[in-house]
């Protein structure tokens, strides 16, 4: 009797990577990250997951790789050995079984951009001609319910790890989009800049993250979140030493304010270029 593997589809982001299979929904959600040692030939240490637990605990000779930027793909071959790993590990098949898959990508790639998507999920066990690209706009819509084939517009605002893409839907199409290189990687970087400009203290991404996830906002809400606090751990600029300082989250919105502004902007710029009809 003939296996046959369960379609899948896959998010393929510059922060996080998430696997859904059919009729058993999201079964991966890991980091797009990988760890890898060696120079012109490199070998893989660990993927996902396990790769973030190593970051920022590694000896020189281990590196950390994002395969992909700004949501399109900067290392081909890491990219394909990274997808391999996902696949495998989310249906848990060889490579004889080969799955139908969905993938999404950024609206504004170009038809080269396109083309190392394919190739690189082809080459790492989606059946060739099964395998279907969808803006990731239009996925983020239809995902969150929005009437995206109805003769009206909808709007969504997808910030991922190294984009935020703002699109205006109608008709199962997306009318007009725009996208910033500003989103979840440029918080964390943010964050990390007013630290070490505030309190001379020099933390990593991991917990940049962790601060933005706790007591990240964009707004005041005048609710008791406005007045959480978290207590960080970093090396003390000035003498070299650990150092514990609590930071707010007024703080926190303060760092992420310019780079909110940025996808404001956006928002206003798309809807500049939404017909009247629908922007109403």
């Amino acid at each position: 009797m003939a296996i046959i593997a369960p379609d899948i589809g896959i998010d393929l982001g510059t922060s996080n990577t998430l696997v859904y299979v059919k009729h058993k929904g999201v079964v991966l959600n890991e980091p797009t990250l990988m760890v890898v040692t060696g120079g012109q030939k490199k070998s893989v240490k660990a993927f996902g997951e396990d790769a973030r637990l190593m970051l920022g605990r590694t000896t020189g000779e281990y590196q950390s790789v994002r395969p992909l930027e700004d949501g399109v793909i900067k290392d081909y071959d890491m990219t394909e050995y990274m997808l391999e790993f996902f696949i495998r590990k989310a249906i848990g098949m060889s490579r004889l079984v080969r799955p139908r898959g969905l993938i999404t990508i950024p609206s504004p790639v170009t038809a080269i951009e396109r083309r190392a998507v394919r190739e690189a999920a082809e080459n790492a066990g989606i059946r060739k001609g099964a395998l279907h690209l969808i803006e990731k706009p239009f996925a983020a819509a239809l995902g969150s319910g929005l009437p995206v084939f109805e003769p009206r517009g909808s709007m969504v605002v997808d910030i991922g790890g190294g984009t935020a893409e703002v699109a205006v839907i109608s008709l199962g199409d997306i009318v007009t989009s725009c996208s910033v290189r500003v989103a979840g990687d440029k918080f964390d970087e943010a964050i990390i800049s007013y630290v070490k400009k505030k309190y001379n203290l020099l933390i990593g991404e991991r917990t940049a993250e962790e601060i933005k996830i706790a007591i990240g906002s964009a707004f005041p809400t005048g609710s008791e979140e406005d007045r959480a606090s978290v207590e960080i751990k970093g090396r003390n600029l000035v003498d070299g030493l650990p150092k514990n300082v609590t930071i707010h989250a007024d703080e926190v919105r303060e760092a992420l304010a310019d780079s909110v502004m940025i996808v404001v902007d956006a928002i206003k710029d798309t809807l500049e270029k939404t017909p009247p009809e629908l922007a109403a």
